[in-house]
């Protein structure tokens, strides 16, 4: 797919991860809107990389309807989320556990519907950013890890709606594979594992191997669209030593 002029929305990307996925498609000249809460992030993210902004809860189901029909994108990215509360399982609340659910979880039910009941073009692509937790846990976030998985699941159960309805919209989970430091979700992993282990949080993250910036998954994610290679499978990993492919697709 070749982004150039392409719309695409991006959930959550004024900062972090999704900051870098946002620089990369403008680069490759996307047209971008970036939906996110903070109004002064968003200013900030319009002025510098001149792409359109929308403040909106992502869990209110209604914005989600009406940006996608406002909008249309070809490509839908959610990468919204909610930090999660570090705590052991032995001292975590349930508020606190089930924070990613009330967020990531929730919002992404709300835009994956929204996708299909519009429905987007046929030969649109949505995105939901998972983690490497949904793969291998993480036991000090909570329902963290379950969380992401669920959204791995829902793209999942997503393409199975799309081929019973022929919409030809393609869902996919893109699963960073590590901790970025920089970031609200990496730093908040990285510091709580670093305390355990009794090392720094830069300590903590060479255990992932090569590092990967924002901007560095963004490029990756971009790449990821733009080749026919990776155009049907469901689920891929994304480290900074590169992309595989976690779950190919439906036979």
């Amino acid at each position: 797919m070749n982004l150039n002029s392409k719309n695409v929305v991006v959930t959550g990307g004024s900062r972090g991860l999704g900051l870098g996925l946002v620089e990369a498609l403008v680069a490759q000249g996307a047209k971008v809107t970036v939906v996110a809460r903070g109004a002064d992030a968003l200013e900030s993210v319009r002025t510098r990389l001149g792409v359109a902004t929308i403040p909106a809860d992502v869990t209110d189901e209604t914005a989600a309807h009406r940006i996608l029909g406002e909008v249309r994108p070809d490509i839908l990215v959610l990468n919204a989320g909610a930090q999660p509360r570090m705590a052991r399982l032995d001292q975590v609340s349930w508020a606190d556990f089930t924070v990613a659910w009330d967020t990531d979880v929730k919002a992404g039910l709300y835009w994956l519907q929204a996708a299909l009941n519009l429905p987007l073009k046929p030969g649109s692509r949505v995105l939901t950013v998972s983690s490497g937790a949904a793969v291998n846990g993480s036991p000090l976030s909570g329902g963290y890890a379950g969380a992401k998985r669920m959204l791995w699941t829902m793209a999942r159960y997503a393409n199975g709606v799309s081929e019973k309805k022929n919409l030809g919209i393609g869902f996919q989970a893109i699963v960073p594979q590590q901790m970025v430091l920089g970031t609200g979700v990496g730093d908040a992993g990285a510091n709580a594992y670093a305390h355990v282990a009794g090392i720094t949080p830069e300590e903590f993250v060479v255990r992932f191997g090569a590092p990967m910036p924002p901007r560095q998954f963004g490029d990756m994610v971009v790449s990821l669209l733009e080749d026919p290679q990776f155009a049907d499978a469901v689920a891929f990993g994304i480290k900074g030593a590169g992309i595989s492919v976690l779950e190919g697709a439906a036979a």
